[in-house]
């Protein structure tokens, strides 16, 4: 893989699927693992020009990231990528206790070395930093991350800051400096890049609202790729602003036509978000013929074995009488302590996932929920996914590798919580 133009670690699955979806659209062929590779199995993709490994730090205490992160990143560092991404999801939502985006930064800087650039503007997807100061979509309107209907009041890591440099002081000492907006359209943003430089910054953030604004972005990160800098942080916003960089020099040519995802029969969905936009969801799908079935949280949470035979039973029964079913935990908040049912949950509806793709044999599965989806995917014994084809805006559909038959050539969906329209789960059954 000496021709890799980028790698990338995704503290989540849904947000590591985003990036997928990005290169795909901007004609760079990549494949993600879901473990960290060896030799042998990076010898089954030779033609990629990125990779991936999926991850859930965002769900993480520090103390996982001080174990867990350094050999991730020295090992992409190793790919031969001029540059290591570590993929935030673009609302930026971290604490210091849980999913610290400024550890992250440390030992990213400490494994690889350089100044470390920080995009986390994403107009892609309704993602905006302005001055410093980060904005979200939402319900038809554009919010300040911590007056965001959902962000602000998110039950792991709630958004009180919307100054993500004052957000990322409360997780490190890191020197961050900042080119706003108005210089990166003047055509400052390298000058501002090096005099960060000059000045011992720890990182660089730059403001991003348009495509213009992440292309200026872009050509500096890949003049400056490898020599002052390897590792980089933020949304998919990086992605972004390497492609329009490497379309720009004729690095990467135009992108072929994208392949339609098309329809399927029978629909799994596994569901452990608690927001408000996945509740509507699963409330849509209900009313449009949605067998749902609901989860004994407490029974999942004691490590109840029955409660997930009774899951498996009653989902694949569902498929074969209507062929589309919801397995939920939740329609909206739950009472439980967050952080630690998130992880434990997904993982249930995960290996109650594995088990009913082997008993149907069907060929799609959503899981709702960012939590849900890194959790859940790691109970199911997949290796690697690649995108597949466009559904909806960061939630592409993807394929899965896997040794196992049963689920080799499984086509996935991770959505994250707030993400989708009120019907995207028949938007998913039916491939758009």
């Amino acid at each position: 893989m000496t021709d890799l133009l980028y790698a990338f670690y995704g503290d989540d699955f849904t947000g590591s699927t985003d990036v997928l979806e990005q290169l795909a659209e901007g004609g760079v062929p990549a494949i993600l693992f879901l473990r960290q590779p060896d030799t042998a199995m990076l010898s089954r993709f030779p033609d990629v020009r990125a990779i991936g490994l999926a991850g859930d730090a965002r769900s993480r205490a520090p103390d996982w990231m001080d174990v867990h992160l350094p050999g991730a990143f020295a090992a992409l560092g190793r790919s031969g990528a001029p540059v290591v991404h570590y993929k935030t999801c673009s609302t930026f939502d971290s604490s210091p206790d849980v999913g610290s985006i400024g550890r992250a930064l440390e030992i990213g800087k400490a494994a690889l070395g350089g100044i470390v650039p920080i995009v986390i503007g994403a107009p892609h997807l309704g993602r905006y930093l302005i001055f410093g100061n980060l904005f979200a979509a939402a319900g038809g309107a554009v919010h300040r991350i911590d007056r965001h209907p959902t962000m602000a009041r998110h039950p792991v890591t709630p958004m009180h800051e919307a100054d993500m440099r004052q957000h990322l002081a409360r997780q490190t000492e890191a020197k961050i400096g900042l080119a706003t907006i108005d210089r990166i359209q003047a055509g400052d943003a390298e000058a501002l890049f090096l005099d960060a430089i000059a000045d011992d910054a720890d990182a660089m953030m730059f403001d991003g609202m348009d495509e213009a604004s992440l292309a200026a972005v872009g050509r500096v990160l890949l003049t400056h790729q490898g020599a002052r800098f390897r590792f980089a942080v933020g949304s998919s916003g990086v992605t972004r602003a390497m492609i329009l960089g490497w379309q720009a020099t004729g690095i990467v040519p135009p992108p072929d036509a994208l392949p339609r995802a098309g329809s399927v029969d029978r629909l799994l969905v596994m569901s452990g978000s608690c927001s408000p936009v996945t509740a509507t969801q699963i409330a849509v799908a209900r009313a449009d013929g949605f067998a749902t079935v609901q989860a004994d949280v407490a029974a999942l949470l004691s490590g109840s074995v029955a409660e997930e035979e009774r899951l498996v039973a009653a989902a694949a029964g569902s498929l074969g009488d209507n062929g589309r079913v919801v397995v939920h935990s939740a329609e909206g908040p739950l009472a439980q302590d967050v952080p630690a049912a998130g992880a434990a949950i997904g993982a249930a509806l995960g290996r109650v996932s594995r088990d009913v793709v082997r008993r149907t044999g069907i060929a799609r599965l959503l899981f709702a929920g960012g939590d849900t989806s890194s959790h859940g995917v790691a109970q199911m014994g997949l290796e690697a996914i690649a995108w597949a084809a466009p559904l909806e805006r960061g939630a592409p559909l993807v394929r899965a590798y896997a040794t196992d038959q049963a689920l080799d050539g499984l086509e996935l969906v991770l959505k994250g919580g707030q993400m989708g329209a009120p019907d995207f789960f028949e938007t998913v059954r039916r491939g758009g």
